[in-house]
């Protein structure tokens, strides 16, 4: 067996597609954990050949010293029984705690020599279908070296909270460790503007020389991240508190799905009612996205919303020497230090959601997702006093977001985020598990097949003797073909058949043919058992009542 030195996984963590805080969060992780380059080799079991194809090819492209020493294995995930039986992970991590870490820790338990720790990270917490798939984490078969990474304190008490309140009602099952790493920030892309680059962002979004911008950089919808609605209303009291509307600009950047623009647009009319400079950047590319935070001032981030969990664009701003004004909610309150690095504004939420709760396993999400957030309050008149001191004060700006990028570098950086993972990895390995009665576990939400569907099939493969057909001696000398599906190639290829279908030239019953091909081939049972099926299946074999 190898060392125990590989990193594995089953996600390709370069997505592609629409640019989300999740998706850019995965990336730089990789890249991040690459770059550190900790283990011997890196191995990714992906779901279709397409993600091998991107991957592959994005890595090559990237890491070729890692590549030139065969450290980087991109395979399809139905050769992953087969690697696992051989050893040698150290780990596997998960983009996502939600969807496979319980069923890989069963495949793990039944074929691996290792109990190898697997972890999963969370993202947004509030979709109502997360109970159920958090239930699949309390079995028999979870141990300790499986953990849930928690982006913040407040998501690592949501995610205990789910298992509480799941074993109030299905009994105390085990449970995975919960963890608390953040998310990080690549500190060398996301850095302050020379004073040139400063000179050049502004006078691309055309801002006068002492306006002060405002840049709000989130998904652009009513119902996820955040409502602007009460971002305007703290805009109507700078007046009051000294500051002309004329002398700020505020900058929406963000992602806008279908349907979203209408309220853009609302967003827009009301501000211009206001008198309030505003404008919209939807969709920005990354250089745009760089220029937008390099001509801002202050960055702002009123989130209310439950679907927010940790913040990947306050860290962004403090990396790029922002001082943040951001809600005391969720993982914020983890990202901005109050009067040092920006301001958090008291938020208050609603001690019941009775109403919401029975109802929302019925609706879709974005529903009850803002039935919540409507009853979230962001301090209108803290964020207006927080505004306006910074609007007022440019020397109070530079210090405080001189103090955020040097946090982002002290505790937030991709690099010392890695370094926390491997640590993690380290410790969960030392966390004892009994490896034989884990191989006795079966997870309850894994379908027994045979068992479940046995009665569908009229007979069984031991109540046959059977011999190779016309068909299966044709294939044996060449002088016919088969036609294998890739996404069984793993198991069926065209020198086993011709194997089988030569141990069949004399009858002999099911079993005793698969017993064959397990001592000739080294197949396991099943193994042996699928490939005689699938023999039978294409006319290779027959059974002897049924020659001609």
């Amino acid at each position: 067996m190898q060392s125990p030195n590989i990193w594995g996984t089953l996600d390709p963590f370069i997505e592609g597609g629409d640019v989300m805080g999740r998706n850019v969060a995965n990336e730089a992780f990789l890249r991040a954990l690459l770059r550190r380059d900790p283990f011997k080799a890196y191995h990714f079991f992906l779901s279709t050949g397409q993600q091998v194809d991107r991957v592959a090819g994005q890595l090559h492209l990237e890491f070729q010293d890692i590549q030139n020493r065969g450290g980087i294995l991109v395979r399809l995930r139905n050769q992953l029984p087969a690697a696992l039986a051989r050893g040698g992970y150290h780990c596997f991590h998960l983009s996502d705690c939600i969807n496979y870490p319980a069923y890989l820790a069963a495949l793990r338990n039944k074929v691996s020599p290792d109990i190898f720790p697997i972890t999963g990270v969370t993202h947004s917490l509030s979709y109502q279908r997360y109970s159920r798939d958090f239930l699949a984490h309390l079995w028999p078969g979870c141990t300790p070296r499986d953990c849930v990474v928690a982006t913040s304190d407040t998501a690592k008490a949501v995610v205990g909270r789910y298992f509480d309140l799941l074993c109030e009602s299905y009994g105390d099952l085990p449970r995975p460790t919960v963890a608390t790493i953040p998310l990080g920030v690549d500190t060398d892309q996301y850095r302050p503007p020379s004073p040139a680059e400063r000179d050049a962002a502004r006078a691309k979004l055309q801002l006068d020389p002492g306006q002060t911008m405002i840049l709000v950089f989130a998904r652009l919808s009513h119902f996820s991240k955040m409502d602007l609605v009460p971002l305007l209303r703290a805009m109507q009291r700078l007046p009051r508190l000294g500051v002309p509307l004329d002398t700020v600009r505020v900058v929406l950047a963000g992602w806008m799905g279908k349907g979203d623009e209408t309220y853009v647009e609302t967003i827009s009319n009301l501000a211009g009612n206001l008198g309030l400079p505003l404008m919209v950047v939807p969709k920005p590319d990354d250089q745009t996205k760089r220029e937008l935070f390099w001509g801002a001032d202050v960055f702002l981030s009123p989130v209310d919303n439950p679907q927010e969990t940790f913040g990947l664009t306050v860290l962004e701003a403090g990396a790029m020497g922002l001082p943040a004004v951001v809600s005391e909610y969720d993982g914020y309150r983890d990202l901005v230090v109050h009067g040092e690095t920006g301001y958090l504004i008291p938020t208050l939420g609603p001690e019941s959601t009775r109403a919401i709760d029975i109802m929302a396993p019925l609706l879709f999400d974005n529903e009850y997702h803002l039935q919540v957030a409507q009853q979230t309050v962001v301090d209108v008149a803290a964020m207006a006093r927080a505004l306006a001191e910074l609007v007022l004060d440019p020397a109070l700006r530079r210090r405080l977001g001189e103090a955020g990028r040097q946090r982002m570098l002290e505790s937030f950086s991709w690099e010392r985020v890695v370094d926390q993972y491997v640590a993690l990895w380290h410790r969960l390995r030392s966390q004892a598990v009994d490896a034989q009665a884990l191989k006795l576990m079966r997870h309850p939400h894994s379908l027994p097949f045979s068992e479940l569907f046995g009665g569908y099939a009229s007979n069984r493969l031991d109540e046959f003797v059977v011999q190779w057909s016309a068909s299966g001696q044709a294939v044996y000398r060449g002088h016919d073909f088969v036609s294998i599906y890739r996404a069984i190639a793993h198991r069926v290829n065209l020198e086993d058949v011709k194997k089988v279908a030569f141990m069949a030239r004399k009858p002999l019953s099911g079993p005793k043919l698969a017993l064959k091909v397990m001592e000739i081939l080294g197949k396991s049972e099943e193994d042996a058992q699928f490939l005689v099926l699938w023999c039978l299946k294409n006319d290779l074999l027959e059974r002897v009542d049924d020659a001609t």
